[in-house]
């Protein structure tokens, strides 16, 4: 039996609110609200606050160390993977809809890119990670990534051109096919970062099945560098994270790339 001041961990919490009486949108929103970045069991709580009951918050963790973050959100991600299951970003970039640029998923990569990873792109390493690899992460197998997290606990670690964390890149690797012994190479990153593009939405996008800006917001919460349509990154606080651009030019570049 559970000790009465025992706290319940997060995913605990999250699988229990999914097999309630949700809508699919509820469900979805409250993966997608804030599970993917460091701070992630801080930047939970105003989505659990409307879903779950007071008694239901209180058993949930405050927070904690990043690696105890890190263990979190892998538990979280593991029982909720099967909400991803219909969106698959391996094959919609081959034809885009009449009246949208070729170039346009490669311009909103580089959008993304220029908010998280700076100069350093594709070789990036969170500036907050006090040890950080021997190697350039290009040169880096996937496993190699993997041993220098698990050798540097109590840091952040996200890494590369899209600043991925450790739960998001093995759970995207494993969806991938990817193994150890795969190169963290360009190619690799880029393919990794449209499943998380369409996981944001964008087919249903181009589709016109989702505006533009709730697609932004969409990005915006998996990507700290960039700002919600509030003008603040949704992590604006936690862990160091603020927005890199204002709204107004992601807004700006958004409409050049994907004209209404």
């Amino acid at each position: 039996m559970r000790h009465p001041g025992a706290r319940l961990p997060l995913w605990t919490l999250i699988t229990i609110l999914l097999a309630g009486p949700l809508a699919a949108a509820e469900r979805f929103s409250i993966v997608n609200e804030g599970f993917f970045q460091q701070g992630a069991v801080q930047a939970a709580r105003p989505v659990l606050a409307r879903h779950a009951p007071a008694s239901v918050l209180e058993a949930a963790p405050s927070g904690g160390a990043d690696q105890d973050l890190e263990a979190e959100m892998e538990a979280v991600q593991s029982s909720l993977a099967s909400l991803f299951t219909g969106r698959s970003g391996t094959s919609l970039f081959r034809d885009l809809p009449k009246g949208v640029a070729k170039g346009a998923v490669q311009k909103l990569m580089q959008l993304i890119a220029s908010a998280e990873a700076g100069s350093a792109q594709y070789d990036a390493v969170q500036h907050a990670a006090r040890i950080k690899p021997g190697k350039r992460p290009t040169t880096m197998t996937l496993g190699e990534i993997y041993d220098w997290i698990a050798r540097t606990p109590g840091q952040q670690h996200a890494i590369g051109r899209y600043q991925f964390i450790p739960a998001t890149l093995k759970r995207l690797a494993k969806k991938a096919g990817a193994t150890r012994q795969d190169l963290f190479s360009p190619q690799l990153q880029d393919r990794l970062a449209h499943q998380l593009l369409e996981e944001a939405g964008f087919s249903a996008m181009l589709a016109k099945g989702m505006s533009r800006t709730d697609f932004m917001n969409n990005l915006a919460k998996i990507w700290a560098g960039l700002p919600t349509s509030s003008g603040k990154s949704y992590y604006h606080g936690i862990a160091g994270n603020r927005a890199t651009m204002t709204w107004s030019h992601f807004e700006a570049e958004m409409s050049r790339i994907f004209p209404s």
